[in-house]
């Protein structure tokens, strides 16, 4: 039991709400009431605590000269140097003080704001408010000296009357802001900690007869295509919709014709209510949002949402996010066909909400709400089950609903986030659907699904997902809750979790819910990685995490988990994740010549979009040109010939012809491989893209011709045959190897390290997993097992009439599991071709990181060229996005920078790849089959040790990884483990690579003339 403190609480500390603010209304953006902004430069002082803290700054003539000067908005602890102000704090689940609601810590770090300003020379008098956007999380606020209340709930607005305070000049404002309160317990939200007034202060006149509230109620009529409008308002006053010809009474319902609103056509119609006081221009946007036959539908269609679940951050101001940034993230959003936004996990500033009625975003607008630390202590004292907290959950439910509630864009309202359950989210519930019941009510927390209209769960697996998609999954033990959940639709609120290198297994997700009617889709967790910036002593810029602020109690890099880096730079998953949910599919029948042309929109027809055709040959363009496709409506498909094949290649144009009948042509098996790609881009400018950017697109291989017979060898290469030089050395054509079989040298090309097997990578965090899931933890796994630390046996260097065979075992020591490997070297012209066996000896039961060779090369060797798939990374389970082409890039822009450095910058499907330094000399590698490849400036080992990118220095060896085969990467930092078909089981194994130094001078990707014998 907790015990009870001895006298009243301090209002810090007492559940209620609040005291003082007016009722909660609509959001106004813009009217021709004044409005003064009162950000800018506030006096500042920070308290150790709120115990007994002197009010005197609040009183009139209160000198602050000697105090500090802060901006506002803004959090104190990311202001000053050095920590001068305290510092920011992470944690996902745990509440960084003692649970024991609602109380809180004698050290409560409390922030003394005042703010002196005049009003403007014709500002009329009367009426006006006061108004906080965002506080967090907890204020006593006076003007004038009087006292105007205190709040809590921290993402929401609140208002005071100050129109018989305020005088024409020398007005004080003055705001006590406590980090620690009441409110805190409801705010565990999985993000920094950072108090601070960190939205917009501003004071609004309220002259005589000005809107008090209005609720505009627009719904759309799919059968008829008619909207209707009615706009309540108090006082009364009229409406007017120029272009729909509407001049209206509030109160009064008109109905017409009218374009819907969607995501995907923004339609908004510019209004106006007027009033005897006050003129309010509106942006209305017609549309239906109900649950019909177990679906969830807009406007009569049912909607797939591709969805992001969205903090808002800034690397530099934390929370304070301008109208700029955004911006920016919604036009990014769209760039990369993101429909969706839940608001995770509180209201967002609400001018957001304007954007994404102008961009055509749905929104789920979440509550300032969230309770996940009771889970630490068995839900004891959990305050949605304690009914002294009822009146802040209808508190803030109020101020979120009335805030936003004109909104075309939200289309659901989310009680809050992992509250567990209890009785204060049914009374939440219940007041919400009363006061709107239009919008459908979300909650993931209460699997029973009592108090909302759609079923919502985070993380199930890609199994779970699809039984649920049948309504399927396995009953709950009330039949009447059971048969009321599986009538609903299916959200996975929060699904791929985009921690580090992933999230992998999106392209199966999508599959389910495109099959599936009850499956609508989801939001991944989440935008934006939120790490601060922040710099070393030397000045090096890095992005900072949990524990960095010397937290006694931390969650580490969990807080950079976005498809974003903290600069907003969309990371590989993004870029996966825009082709996996592109609203467009296609299909060939090469052999009939024709292309399947889908639309998954769920609104807009294709009419927006050009489309365009490409043929390559090996990775060069030799042909290209519109491609005719009918404006279809959403879910239908059309078939559409391709043109006939451009005329075949003249092999002498080609950069690299390559010649099939050579195995020892890196280019020879892939010369005249042939793709098409076709593509689908805006065809004009919208608000958030130009004409031609890229909104889809497939390839699709050629089938090559069967290969020629090799010629008769006259004028081939003779093999080489490999012999011991007189200080014990092998020499194989241009090869120079160790006594054990190692290369050390090829031609000009001097080998740091020479090709070994390797298994290990810098986990990623999602092998590294969570404490939730202790049975998937593979790098904890991996590192029992030995992975990171295998030993290399020679057994046998044999030299043959034309090959150099090194027998070898790689295997970990403590344990009888082997790799029993084989290298074979041969030479023939200019080229070293490798080829390599595995066979694992063992109860393996353990995925392997990866299988390829490593080796080691001078760094001066930057500048790359790849033929195989790109531009960006890709792994396994993330490649939807690689596409094949010829790429060129420096060894540094090779490299992802995740905020925790871990295995990235693989390229998959590489048929040959060119290392070269500045004068042209350096190495080409081919591969069969094609190969993943990496290069790095620093080792796998060095990238393993690193917890931040500055830790990362380039050495005196450029690492190059040729691979065979790597592990999938998954979500399992929250999310399912890697999915079967891309564990990489050890099996046997066999792979070739062919190695030819390149000589200065030499073409880039232009392979030598082979040596004559």
């Amino acid at each position: 039991m907790h015990q009870a403190p001895s006298g009243p609480l301090p209002y810090y500390e007492d559940p209620g709400p609040g005291t003082g603010a007016l009722p909660p209304r609509a959001w106004t953006g813009v009217s021709d009431a004044r409005r003064v902004n009162l950000g800018g430069a506030w006096r500042f002082r920070l308290l150790p605590t709120a115990d007994g803290a002197d009010e005197s700054f609040a009183r009139p003539g209160f000198d602050a000269s000697g105090w500090d000067v802060l901006p506002v908005p803004s959090h104190w602890p990311l202001q000053g140097e050095d920590g001068a102000y305290g510092r920011p704090a992470y944690t996902n689940i745990r509440y960084p003080f003692p649970v024991d609601p609602p109380r809180v810590p004698t050290d409560n770090p409390t922030g003394d704001h005042l703010r002196a300003f005049d009003l403007p020379g014709d500002w009329p008098g009367g009426a006006a408010v006061l108004r906080f956007d965002g506080v967090d999380s907890c204020a006593r606020v006076w003007l004038n000296g009087q006292e105007l209340g205190t709040f809590k709930g921290s993402r929401l607005p609140v208002e005071f009357e100050v129109g018989e305070v305020l005088r024409p000049r020398g007005n004080v404002l003055a705001v006590r802001v406590h980090q620690w309160s009441a409110g805190s317990y409801l705010e565990d939200q999985d993000m920094w900690w950072l108090p601070g007034i960190f939205r917009d202060v501003t004071l609004i006149e309220r002259p005589e007869g000005a809107v008090a509230d209005y609720f505009v109620h627009c719904e759309y009529d799919h059968l008829t295509g008619n909207g209707s409008l009615r706009v309540d308002c108090e006082p009364q006053g009229t409406v007017t919709v120029p272009e729909l010809g509407l001049d209206i009474a509030t109160g009064q319902t008109a109905v017409v014709p009218v374009e819907p609103w969607s995501a995907e056509l923004p339609r908004l119609y510019d209004a106006e209510l007027a009033t005897e006081g006050e003129r309010i221009p509106l942006r209305i946007g017609f549309r239906t949002v109900r649950v019909e036959d177990g679906v969830l539908e807009v406007n009569g269609r049912r909607v797939l949402f591709r969805g992001v679940n969205r903090h808002e951050f800034d690397p530099d101001h934390g929370r304070v996010v301008d109208l700029e940034t955004m911006r920016r993230d919604l036009v990014l959003m769209k760039r990369h066909n993101v429909n969706a936004v839940r608001t995770s996990h509180y209201p967002p500033h609400p001018a957001f909400l304007d954007l994404c009625d102008e961009l055509g975003v749905w929104v789920v607008d979440e509550c300032d709400l969230e309770t996940h630390g009771f889970e630490e202590v068995g839900w004891r004292g959990n305050p949605v089950d304690d009914d002294r907290w009822t009146p802040a959950l209808l508190d803030r439910a109020a101020r979120m609903v009335e805030r936003d509630k004109n909104h075309p864009s939200v289309v659901m309202w989310s009680l809050g986030n992992e509250c567990g359950t209890g009785r204060g989210l049914s009374a939440m519930a219940g007041w919400i659907r009363e006061r709107d019941p239009a919008r459908p009510i979300h909650y993931e927390g209460d699997w029973s699904c009592p108090d909302v209209d759609v079923y919502s769960r985070m993380y199930a697996d890609h199994a779970e997902t699809e039984l649920i998609g049948r309504r399927a999954e396995p009953p709950l033990p009330d039949a009447a809750l059971d048969r009321r959940r599986r009538a609903m639709p299916f959200v996975l609120c929060e699904y791929a979790h985009a921690m580090g290198n992933g999230p992998g297994g999106l392209t199966e997700y999508q599959q389910i819910f495109e099959t599936y009617e009850r499956c609508q889709g989801g939001f991944v967790w989440e935008w934006i990685d939120q790490g601060l910036r922040a710099r070393t002593p030397d000045g090096t810029e890095y992005f900072a995490y949990g524990g960095d602020f010397g937290e006694e109690l931390h969650d580490g890099n969990f807080v950079c988990d976005g498809l974003v880096f903290p600069d907003r730079t969309p990371s590989p998953g993004l870029l996966e994740y825009k082709k996996v949910v592109q609203p467009v599919a296609f299909t060939a029948d090469l052999a009939r010549g024709v292309v399947r042309v889908t639309n998954r929109h769920d609104v807009a027809d294709l009419s927006g979009l050009a489309f365009r055709w490409v043929y390559q040959v090996a990775g060069e363009c030799a042909g290209e040109g519109p491609l005719a496709v009918p404006a279809l409506a959403p879910g239908q498909s059309a078939e559409v010939a391709l043109p006939d094949a451009p005329a075949p290649v003249n092999p002498a144009d080609l950069v690299n012809p390559g010649d099939p009948a050579d195995p020892f042509d890196p280019f020879g098996p892939f010369g005249a491989e042939a793709c098409w790609t076709v593509r689908a881009v805006l065809a004009e400018d919208t608000a958030w893209a130009p004409a031609g950017h890229e909104v889809a697109w497939q390839q699709f291989a050629v089938p090559s011709p069967p290969a020629p017979a090799p010629q008769a060898p006259a004028a081939a290469a003779a093999p080489h045959r490999p012999h011991r030089t007189d200080d014990g050395l092998i020499r194989l054509g241009p090869g120079l190897f160790d006594t054990a079989g190692t290369l050390r040298r090829l031609d000009g090309v001097a080998l740091a390290a020479g090709p070994r097997l390797d298994v290990w990578r810098a986990p990623i965090d999602n092998d590294r997993g969570t404490q939730w899931h202790p049975d998937g933890r593979l790098e904890h796994m991996w590192r029992a097992a030995g992975f990171d630390r295998m030993q290399h046996r020679v057994d046998e260097v044999a030299l043959g009439e034309a090959e150099l065979t090194v027998s070898t075992r790689v295997a970990p020591a403590a344990s009888d599991l082997g790799l029993r490997t084989v290298y074979r070297w041969r030479a023939a012209g200019g080229a070293l071709a490798l080829d390599v066996e595995v066979v694992p000896e063992g109860p393996w039961t353990l995925p392997l990181p990866r299988l390829g060779v490593r080796l080691g090369l001078s760094p001066a060797l930057d500048a790359v060229e790849w033929y195989g798939g790109g531009p960006g990374e890709a792994y396994p389970d993330t490649r939807d996005a690689s596409r094949l082409g010829r790429y060129r890039s420096t060894v540094a822009a090779l490299q992802t920078p995740y905020v925790r450095p871990q295995e990235n910058g693989a390229r998959a499907d590489v048929r040959w790849a060119e290392l070269r330094a500045a004068d042209g000399s350096g190495l080409r590698v081919a591969g069969a089959p094609p190969f993943w490849f990496t290069a790095r400036p620093w080792s796998t080992e060095q990238l393993a040790a690193a917890e931040h990118t500055y830790e990362l220095v380039r050495g005196d060896v450029l690492w190059l990884h040729l691979d065979h085969g790597l592990q999938g990467v998954g979500s399992h930092a929250c999310g399912p483990e890697v999915l079967p078909d891309f564990r990489l089981d050890a099996v046997p194994s066999a792979f070739s690579f062919t190695f030819t130094p390149l000589r200065a001078g030499d073409p880039a990707g232009a392979a030598d003339t082979p040596e004559q014998p």
